[in-house]
Formats: C-alpha cells, sequence, structure tokens
C-alpha cells in the first residue's frame, strides 16, 4: 500500500494570550501573569504563564481563588480581537513553512506541509526549526504532523497524555502501586535490567508516519476526537476512555447513542470523511485608525475623532466604487482592552454625514475607562454604489426624478430605528403568490429589500387584523346565524355581506386548513363592530363557525 502523499502539521499555543501580553508589554517572563475572562460576574483564568503554571494556579479556575493562591500574580483582561489578530500575524508567519495555513480558533494554526518537509530536511528537522522560531518569539507550542488534520490535531494536544478518568475506583491506575510493582516484578530476572518507568514521550512521538494514523491516535484520551463536553462525560461513564475503545466500533449504534459528531470525528480522523485545510484569504479591510498623543475620555473627543475617519474612510470607498453597509468603530483604552460600537445602514453610501449620525447616536454606550489612546474605523461590510444604472425607456423618466430629488429620508430613518432595535427588526409587506388569507403578504427585513411595488387586486377586501381562527358557538350550517356568542359575548348580525369561498392549497398539508372549503362572511354586529367570520365545511377536522380577524 503506497504511502499517502498528504502531510499535516498542528501548532498549538497552549498560552497565546498571557504570552501575547508580555510580548506587548516586555514584561518580566518569571513573573506569574494571568489572562482573565469575564463571564457574567465570574471572573475566570483563560490564559497562563508558564510561571503562574509553575505556582500551581489552571485555566478556568476563579479569580479569588487564584489571587489565594498566588498572591503576586499579575493579572489582565482578556481582549479576544487582539488575540486573533495576534493568531493572524502568526499565520502569515507559518507561511515560511508551506502556503497553506488555516486558523483554528482559538489558539492553533493547521498547516499543509505535502511536499514542503524536505525543504527542512524533514519532518523531524522541521519540528526543530518550528521550535528554535517559537523559542525566539517567546511562544509555547506544541506540534504535531499526520496523514489528516484530526490526527495532527490530537498528537499536537494529547500526544503523551493518559485517558482521565471522572470517576474514582474504576479504573486500572487506581489500583494499589504495591500491585502495580508486584505485576512488574513478574517480567524481571535477577541480574537484568529492572523494571520499565514510564517515562515523557521524545518529541517525534508527535509524528505519525505516513499511513500510520491508526496506531497513532489509539492509545490517545477520547477528547483528542474534537468532542463537545456532554459526550465525553457520556464515555466516560461507560468505560470508553481512550480512542482505541471506538475504532472498531459499528458506526451506526455509535450515532443513535452519541449523535452524528461522534462517528464524523472519528472518520475525520482516520482520513475516511475529507476535511480540507483552507488557507485564509488576505485580510485587507478597509479601515482607517488614528492613535493619540494623549488618552481622551469626552464624548466631543470621540466625536471630533470619527468626523476625521470617517471622511478618510468614505473618500477611499468613493474611490473604489464601494459604499458602507456596516461600520464599526473600535476605541483603544489604555489598559489594553477595547470596546466598539457597530451602525448599519439600509442603503449603502459612501456619504459621511448619512454614517455620522448612526455611530454617534450609540458613542454613550463607550466607556472610556482610565482613557482612550486609539480609534480604528472599519467598513465591516462594504458593497459597491452605482453612480450611473442602465434602465429602460420607461424607467428613464423616474431615474432622473429620484437623481434630482435625492430623497434618502425613508434609508435614514430605517438605519436610524434599526441602530436601536436591531436592523432585522424593521419589516415591511411584499404581496406574495397564494389565495390563502395569511399567506397574502411575507415579511421582509426593511434594509435588505425595496418598496413593494402595486398589490393584486382581490375579489373582496381583506380586514386589518388577522389572527388564528377562534371558535364561534353558532348553529352548524352554512346559513348565516342570526346570533352567535364569541370571545364571552352573544352578538347579533346587523348586516352581512358574503359568502366568499375559499378553497385550501391542495398540495400543501397546512395544519390550519385541514376544515376544508371555507365561507367568510362580513358581518357587522350591534355596536359597529365588524367581523370576518367563515363556515368551515369539514374535512379531516368537524365543520363549525370561526372569526379570524376584524375591518377597520
Amino acid at each position: 500500500m503506497p504511502a499517502p502523499s498528504r502531510r499535516i502539521l498542528s501548532v498549538w499555543f497552549p498560552r497565546l494570550g498571557a504570552e501575547r501580553m508580555l510580548r506587548a508589554q516586555g514584561g518580566d517572563h518569571g513573573q506569574p501573569l494571568a489572562v482573565v475572562e469575564e463571564s457574567g460576574n465570574l471572573q475566570t483564568l483563560h490564559s497562563l504563564s508558564a510561571a503562574a503554571s509553575a505556582a500551581g494556579l489552571s485555566r478556568g479556575q476563579p479569580l479569588r481563588d487564584a489571587h489565594a493562591m498566588c498572591p503576586e500574580l499579575i493579572t489582565r483582561l482578556r481582549n479576544p480581537q487582539r488575540e486573533a489578530a495576534f493568531l493572524t500575524v502568526l499565520r502569515r508567519w507559518a507561511g515560511k513553512y508551506s502556503p497553506w495555513v488555516a486558523e483554528v480558533a482559538p489558539e492553533s494554526l493547521l498547516i499543509d506541509i505535502s511536499g514542503c518537509a524536505h525543504l527542512f530536511g524533514g519532518e523531524a528537522p522541521l519540528l526543530e526549526h518550528l521550535a528554535t522560531d517559537c523559542a525566539r518569539l517567546g511562544l509555547t507550542h506544541l506540534a504535531g504532523i499526520a496523514d489528516t488534520p484530526g490526527a495532527a490535531w490530537a498528537l499536537a494536544r494529547y500526544a503523551g497524555r493518559a485517558a482521565e478518568h471522572h470517576r474514582t475506583g474504576d479504573a486500572v491506575d487506581a489500583e494499589a502501586p504495591s500491585t502495580r510493582s508486584r505485576a512488574a516484578r513478574r517480567h524481571w530476572v535477577k541480574g537484568g535490567p529492572g523494571p520499565a518507568r514510564a517515562s515523557e514521550p521524545a518529541p517525534t512521538a508527535r509524528i505519525a508516519a505516513p499511513g500510520q494514523t491508526r496506531s497513532a491516535i489509539a492509545p490517545l484520551p477520547v477528547a483528542a476526537l474534537r468532542l463537545d463536553p456532554q459526550t465525553l462525560e457520556q464515555l466516560a461513564r461507560l468505560g470508553l476512555r481512550r480512542v482505541e475503545d471506538l475504532l472498531n466500533q459499528p458506526r451506526a449504534p455509535l450515532a443513535r447513542r452519541f449523535g452524528r459528531q461522534l462517528p464524523l470525528r472519528i472518520d475525520q480522523a482516520l482520513g475516511h470523511v475529507p476535511e480540507p485545510v483552507s488557507p485564509a484569504k488576505a485580510d485587507r479591510p478597509d479601515a482607517v485608525r488614528m492613535t493619540l498623543p494623549e488618552p481622551i475620555g469626552l464624548e466631543s473627543d470621540i466625536l471630533a475623532g470619527l468626523d476625521r475617519l470617517l471622511d478618510r474612510l468614505c473618500t477611499t470607498l468613493e474611490a473604489k466604487g464601494m459604499g458602507i453597509r456596516t461600520a464599526r468603530l473600535q476605541v483603544y483604552r489604555t489598559d489594553g482592552s477595547m470596546q466598539w460600537i457597530t451602525a448599519g445602514l439600509a442603503r449603502p453610501s459612501h456619504d459621511p454625514e448619512r454614517v455620522r449620525p448612526l455611530l454617534a447616536m450609540k458613542v454613550p454606550e463607550i466607556d472610556a475607562g482610565f482613557g482612550i489612546d486609539m480609534l480604528r474605523l472599519e467598513a465591516v461590510q462594504a458593497e459597491p454604489v452605482h453612480k450611473v444604472q442602465t434602465r429602460g425607456h420607461l424607467a428613464a423618466g423616474e431615474a432622473v426624478t429620484e437623481r434630482l430629488k435625492g430623497d434618502y429620508a425613508l434609508d435614514d430613518l430605517i438605519a436610524r430605528i434599526g441602530g436601536r432595535v436591531g436592523m432585522e427588526a424593521v419589516t415591511r409587506l411584499h404581496p406574495a403568490s397564494s389565495h390563502i388569507p395569511e399567506k397574502g403578504a411575507i415579511t421582509l427585513a426593511a434594509a435588505w429589500s425595496e418598496p413593494a411595488g402595486d398589490w393584486p387586486l382581490l375579489p373582496l377586501r381583506r380586514p386589518l387584523l388577522l389572527w388564528r381562527p377562534e371558535p364561534v358557538q353558532a348553529p352548524d350550517t352554512p346559513h348565516r346565524p342570526e346570533t352567535f356568542r364569541w370571545r364571552g359575548r352573544t352578538l347579533r348580525p346587523l348586516s352581512a355581506r358574503g359568502p366568499e369561498r375559499i378553497a385550501p392549497e391542495w398540495w400543501l398539508d397546512d395544519p390550519e386548513w385541514r376544515s376544508g372549503v371555507r365561507d367568510y362572511w362580513r358581518v357587522t354586529v350591534e355596536g359597529g363592530e365588524r367581523l370576518w367570520l367563515y363556515y368551515a365545511h369539514g374535512g379531516t377536522m368537524s365543520s363549525g363557525w370561526f372569526c379570524q380577524g376584524r375591518f377597520a
């Protein structure tokens, strides 16, 4: 069997957040440092320096407990955006090993080194070169090489680690040390070498030979398959702790018991399901920034900086024929953290006067903290803005009128309301191709749709308010009732117009229309209330009278 030609290198940076802080601040690597993540009212340790780990701290530990264990611990708030940007920088640096490099959130890189390892003298020398570079950069890393991304990821994180036990008393590893020592002495001959001791795996143990993926990942814990915590807990309860316990199991029972993720991860690790390494495209955002000589904190200062940035950004986009659809203002504070506000437009534009009010409306939400030392404005989503649009002869006059008017009041109103309640919450109705009353219109987001044109003419007017059909107590006959009872009231019709017969859509199974053909009536009752009643002739459900709407 020929060896597969594809080889994948996985690089994991377990201390990415803390070591990024040490690099940025030029701190002492011997001083314990932890990056803190806030989750509601709880602060936990997200990333630790080597000194903090040596002090006995662990990831996910509450900050209060960490300070009790290590009073000299230095903490910094986590900045996920800067960590992601730092990983992007590392992705560009890893391009020296292969052009195919992908980021795997939050702290890993996948590198397709197929046909590239010989440039460094082989895979083992390549790992040594990688270790030298990471040491020079001050980064802790773990790496693994295999035929598939899943196996390389597993070797990088779990090679040499024993399976974790979620329960005590039922594991072989929990037996008495004397029992293990007696079992080891059974195969020891006097005068010969002593019992073998477990040792740390050599660096080359993280390299799975071509075609040996199965044997390389078999002794690893099941967590190496990239499973969610709930699945790992269920597997531990059944005593399935190593990958080899799952490799020979039929896939169908695993999928029924644990879901489709488990067999998929196994097949991806073994290479039965393709998992390509897609390199990230060049990130060239349309953005401008301003570094301030002195920290600012007043709302007026932020707005003044926004005016300068917005003019520059809009000028750049106008030269490209693009307009802002979504803009984001980022403020970087002196404590190393960052906040941002986002504004969306109903129609793309490179006019600063249309973008500024939307961002200025959200500036009061920014907490300046101890001061802001940098502003950054980015067009998160930009779309083409055509100055000239090809139209037919019939629409030429309308186009000239629209260009002369330049009326964007409705678009600006949608953007302002959407900035407060969300762009998806501002909707408009469009006619739909259905004769069913409740399906006669569809709801679209106003920011991503044009106003509806002419609505189709209906044989009779429809009520202003529609609701789900409500039962009406009346004689079970198709003739208009003399009196009926609805919502706890006895009503007497003064006049009625109808019937209008509407049949269900026979090609669709709508639960609301299983009562068969309906005869609709416009009924005016005593007191002036005008209701929309119908008689259902019965189908799979019983017949009877119902009320579905009210006219204005």
